[in-house]
C-alpha cells in the first residue's frame, strides 16, 4: 500500500464527483496527484489547492476583542491544520480508466500515487523525449514525439520564463532519436545557433545566417509575389504571371532584377508598368531573390538534422515575414509531393510571423503559418509556436495546437486568451501560472493524458550569449576594450 496523507471530510457539499478535501497529515503540494480507494474502485486525483484552517480563528469579532489575549488563553498553534482540495481525473476499476460518477466517502484515506503506475496513467512514453520531471516525483517526463508533435504544439510563457530554453531541450531530444522528423527553426535573434558549437550536435546543425539565406526567384508565380506585395492589383498580377510564364518557357533562371529588366522591355501599358516596376523595386532592398535558394530544402531537409534560420541581423520585419513566408511555403508544398522528410517547424517569436489582428501588409506570413495549422498535420508538417504575447498571436493558428507547454505567464489578458484557446486549460492551471518558477510549466493536450506540471531539465548545449546577465556583459565588454587597448599599444 502507498503511504497514507491524509482524511477526506464532510465540507463544501463535498465529496462528490467534482471535488473533493481531506485533511493532509504528511507533506504534499499544489499539483500533486492522489489516490482514494472506493468500492468502484481507484479513484485518482490531483490536489488544485491547500488552505490552512484553525477553528478558533474562524469568527473574526471573538479574534478582534481577544486580540494577542486569544493566543494566551487558548492552544490555538495545536488546532491549525491544512486541507487539500482534489480534483477526481478517473476511476481505474479492473485496470481500465472510466469517469467518475460516484464519489468518495467522508473518512475515506488519501494516499501517494505510486510513480510507476503514474508514468502510464499520465501517458509518458518510455522511449520518448525526456524534458524534465514531474513535479513531486522522481520521475521524468518522457513524451511521444507524435503525440507531442503531429498536431501542433505551443509553448507560451513570458520574456524570460524558459520557453526557448525548453525549445532547447526539445531539439536536443529530437536530435538524439533515431526515427526523428527533419527540424526547422526561425531563430530571430540568434539564440539556436549554439547548437551548431557543440560538440555532440554540431554535425546534425546547420545555420544559416542573412548572408546565406536566399529566395528563389524560379519558384515564385504572381500569387507568391501578391504575398510579399498585397498591394498589387489583379491586373499587375496577371502582367506579372505573363512576363514569370515567358521566362520560365526559355527554360533560362532568373533573379528579380532580371525579372525587372524583362517587365521594362515589355509591352505592357506604362501605368500597369509603372506601378508594377515600384512594387517590385521595393523588394530589391532586400537582395534576397536570386536564382537559387538557399538553404536548397530538398539538399538539406534530413531526418534527425536541424536547420537554423538565424534572423538576427535581419532588422526590417517585412523581410523577416517574407523569408518565413517562402520557406514555410515551400516546406508544406515539397511534403505535400514527399520530395522531402517530416518536418517539424519551430517558429520562435510566433506572435511576429502570424499576428491577430493586423493587415495583409504586416502579416505576410500569417496565412501560410495558418494554412499549416489547418492542414499540416495531413502531410506530415507540424508546427511548434513559440511566444511570449499569446494574445497578439493568431486565434487560428493557436488553437489549432493540440499540445501547450505554459509557463509563467503573468499578463492577465494573455491567460485569458490561453484560457479560450487551450480545451484542456482548467481554472487552477491559470490561476497557478503567475506564481510558477523559472523553467516550471504545465503541459496539457494530446500529448499528455492529463495535465502535467514539470520542472524541465538542464539542457546540453551551452547558454546563448543573449542570456547572459548584465554583469556579465559589462564585464565582457571592458574585457574586450582592454584587449583593444593593449593591441594598439603593441604597435606603438
Amino acid at each position: 500500500m502507498n503511504e497514507r496523507i491524509g482524511t477526506i471530510i464532510s465540507i463544501n457539499s463535498s465529496p462528490n464527483c467534482d471535488e473533493f478535501y481531506f485533511v493532509i497529515e504528511k507533506d504534499v503540494g499544489r499539483g500533486e496527484f492522489v489516490e482514494v480507494e472506493t468500492k468502484k474502485g481507484k479513484i485518482i486525483a490531483r490536489i488544485t489547492d491547500i488552505v490552512k484552517a484553525n477553528p478558533y480563528l474562524e469568527n473574526a469579532e471573538i479574534v478582534k476583542n481577544l486580540g494577542e489575549n486569544l493566543f494566551n488563553q487558548f492552544p490555538i498553534n495545536e488546532w491549525e491544520y491544512l486541507v487539500a482540495k482534489c480534483i477526481p481525473l478517473s476511476l481505474i476499476s479492473n485496470g481500465i480508466q472510466e469517469r467518475v460518477i460516484f464519489p468518495p466517502s467522508p473518512g475515506d484515506s488519501v494516499y501517494k500515487v505510486d510513480k510507476e503506475f503514474l508514468s502510464k496513467f499520465l501517458g509518458f512514453d518510455e522511449n520518448g523525449l525526456n524534458i524534465g520531471k514531474l513535479l513531486f516525483y522522481d520521475l521524468n517526463v518522457k513524451l511521444n514525439i507524435t503525440k507531442t508533435f503531429q498536431k501542433h504544439l505551443a509553448i507560451l510563457a513570458t520574456s524570460g520564463a524558459g520557453k526557448s530554453f525548453l525549445a532547447n531541450v526539445l531539439i536536443e531530444e529530437l536530435l538524439s532519436k533515431e526515427y526523428s522528423p527533419s527540424i526547422f527553426v526561425i531563430d530571430p535573434h540568434g539564440e539556436y545557433k549554439v547548437f551548431s558549437e557543440d560538440n555532440e550536435f554540431s554535425t546534425k546543425v546547420e545555420v544559416f545566417t542573412k548572408e546565406k539565406i536566399s529566395i528563389d526567384t524560379n519558384q515564385l508565380s504572381s500569387f507568391h509575389f501578391s504575398q510579399f506585395l498585397p498591394q498589387l492589383t489583379f491586373v499587375q498580377r496577371r502582367e506579372l504571371d505573363k512576363i514569370i510564364s515567358s521566362l520560365k518557357q526559355d527554360s533560362k533562371r532568373f533573379d528579380l532584377k532580371q525579372l525587372i529588366e524583362e517587365i521594362k522591355n515589355s509591352s505592357i501599358k506604362d501605368k500597369t508598368k509603372d506601378a508594377l516596376l515600384s512594387w517590385l523595386l521595393s523588394l530589391v532592398q532586400f537582395n534576397l531573390f536570386k536564382d537559387f535558394e538557399s538553404p536548397s530544402l530538398q539538399s538539406v531537409l534530413e531526418p534527425r538534422k536541424a536547420i537554423i534560420l538565424d534572423l538576427s541581423d535581419v532588422i526590417n520585419l517585412k523581410e523577416k515575414q517574407i523569408i518565413v513566408s517562402y520557406f514555410l511555403k515551400r516546406i508544406f508544398d515539397l511534403r505535400r509531393l514527399k520530395k522531402i522528410p517530416p518536418t517539424i517547424i519551430f517558429v520562435e517569436e510566433a506572435h511576429q510571423f502570424a499576428p491577430e489582428g493586423k493587415e495583409k501588409e504586416e502579416a505576410i506570413s500569417k496565412g501560410i503559418i495558418e494554412t499549416i495549422a489547418r492542414e499540416g498535420r495531413k502531410f506530415g508538417v507540424s508546427l511548434v509556436l513559440i511566444s511570449q504575447r499569446p494574445i497578439k498571436l493568431s486565434t487560428t493558428a493557436l488553437s489549432q495546437c493540440n499540445t501547450f507547454v505554459l509557463l509563467r505567464i503573468v499578463n492577465p489578458y494573455d491567460i485569458k486568451h490561453v484560457s479560450e484557446s487551450c480545451e484542456g486549460m482548467t481554472k487552477d492551471i491559470s490561476n497557478s501560472l503567475p506564481g510558477l518558477n523559472v523553467g516550471e510549466a504545465f503541459i496539457t493536450g494530446e500529448a499528455v493524458n492529463y495535465p502535467v506540471l514539470f520542472k524541465v531539465r538542464k539542457k546540453k548545449v551551452k547558454e546563448s550569449s543573449l542570456g547572459i546577465n548584465l554583469e556579465n556583459a559589462v564585464k565582457e565588454f571592458l574585457e574586450e576594450k582592454r584587449k583593444i587597448k593593449e593591441d594598439l599599444e603593441a604597435f606603438k
